[in-house]
């Protein structure tokens, strides 16, 4: 392994605090304290910085290193693309293209199936809104242009996905006004829920409610479709009551609006099925991935539409969907994509996130007996969420000023692990996690949030 003498990366730093917007930082915090950190290697779970230290990433990147770094079958899968067409002429499409749309259809549920590619998930939902008020003027209802969605989701960063979410972590006012016609249901979340629901399932019912109630009170006929992510991760892995998928899925059939599944993240085995919609069973008209379709080794992202939807958009140039993503199914993406999805399959790694996800989640809530700031702990698969609190009575977070979330960071860090601290965290190591690797993560997290408790004087 290659390192850089200090020098070197002091020389990096300062070139990427003159040059670089570094997501979610700021150049004078990083420059006080010696950052940003520069990092050179990865294999599996481990990641390796410019000097040499190496770390367990407990956050897979940003949700999405799924077959783990260091994959050097996808990096010669896309070398190889590279070698015969990187590229196509204006109206055509390429073999690796061909094969993962059909790939991709033969995963789904039900039958959707046709996908219009992207470079990420921001471009997917993007697509998803479009495609849905498009639909409604094929079919003549044009009228239907209105968009559902929960508070304390993330559906992307464009001025249109952006619009329909929404959360204290993510403050939208240097934005506003965004796309109008867009409204907030409750999330489904049962440790925070708006109606002080006495059960999940009562939890999980009164959400569709409320997402019925606005449906009646905006015009059945005005709204154009219901997007939400199968489990939320702004705020911590919300894993939604067992009813509320089926039921949401009976309300938008009741009223005719479409419903999207945001799979950005819960795709390509992150839950622990192919697909976090798999965990109820039910079939969205659309769904949008992204992340974990190449595990980040190249951006790529799609918009999947059931085939009653699709053929909306077939039968002359009038009803061909009229939208352009420029990278949206590049050949060597594609490639790297096909590889990606043959080492899940091979390797059992969807599976593994079911049974490592669990190993976690027990994990976890024996974190949660021993140290009383732990309020919940939630999850599926390796998706898994903590929610730390004041006091669990109340569920009061820790004031600004205790500084929880940089003192967990910076502990979490100093013991070889890489993981955000907060009020929220979600750990979602690669799905090729090992238990000892859980096992380290666990034993990591014990130390350290034992320790931050005590700083700060908890009970």
């Amino acid at each position: 392994m290659a390192t850089h003498t200090e020098s070197a990366v002091h020389d990096l730093q300062t070139t990427a605090l003159e040059n670089l917007w570094v997501y979610l930082r700021e150049p004078s915090d990083m420059a006080e304290k010696g950052e940003p950190q520069i990092f050179v290697e990865g294999k599996g779970c481990q990641v390796t910085d410019a000097l040499g230290n190496t770390y367990i990433d407990a956050m897979s990147g940003l949700w999405l290193k799924n077959v783990g770094y260091g994959q050097k079958e996808i990096a010669d899968a896309a070398y190889e693309q590279m070698l015969k067409i990187t590229y196509m002429p204006m109206g055509t499409t390429t073999e690796p293209t061909v094969r993962l749309s059909d790939k991709i259809a033969s995963m789904m549920p039900g039958d959707l199936s046709r996908c219009f590619f992207t470079s990420g998930g921001s471009e997917s939902v993007e697509t998803a809104l479009k495609l849905s008020r498009a639909y409604f003027k094929r079919i003549g209802e044009p009228q239907r242009t209105k968009f559902i969605s929960r508070k304390d989701s993330y559906h992307g960063a464009t001025m249109g996905a952006m619009a329909l979410g929404g959360n204290f972590l993510y403050p939208r006012d240097d934005y506003e006004p965004l796309m109008p016609n867009t409204f907030h249901a409750p999330q489904p979340n049962f440790y925070r829920c708006e109606f002080n629901s006495e059960t999940p399932e009562e939890c999980g019912q009164r959400c569709v409610d409320a997402i019925e109630s606005i449906i009646r009170f905006q015009g059945p006929d005005t709204v154009a479709a219901v997007i939400a992510e199968p489990i939320s991760s702004p705020m911590g892995a919300v894993v939604p009551p067992d009813n509320y998928w089926p039921l949401l899925r009976e309300v938008c059939d009741k009223y005719g609006c479409l419903l999207i599944a945001d799979e950005v993240i819960t795709g390509f085995g992150r839950t622990g099925k192919w697909f976090g919609c798999n965990q109820w069973d039910v079939v969205p008209d659309m769904m949008t991935v992204a992340k974990g379709i190449t595990s980040g080794y190249i951006p790529m992202g799609g918009t999947i539409l059931r085939k009653p939807i699709a053929d909306a958009f077939v039968g002359g140039p009038k009803a061909a969907f009229r939208h352009v993503i420029t990278f949206g199914g590049h050949p060597v993406a594609a490639a790297a994509s096909l590889k990606n999805l043959e080492i899940m399959e091979r390797e059992g790694m969807v599976e593994n996130s079911a049974r490592m996800g669990k190993y976690l989640l027990d994990g976890l809530e024996e974190l949660k007996e021993k140290h009383s700031i732990i309020g919940n702990v939630r999850g599926l698969g390796l998706m898994c969420g903590l929610e730390l609190v004041k006091d669990r009575e109340t569920k009061e977070y820790f004031p600004a000023d205790a500084g929880l979330g940089p003192r967990l960071t910076q502990g979490f860090a100093d013991n070889g692990l890489f993981l955000r601290g907060g009020d929220l965290m979600n750990i979602m190591p690669p799905l090729c996690v090992t238990p000892g690797e859980i096992e380290q993560i666990v034993s990591t997290m014990d130390n350290v949030i034992g320790q931050v408790t005590s700083d700060l004087g908890a009970k």
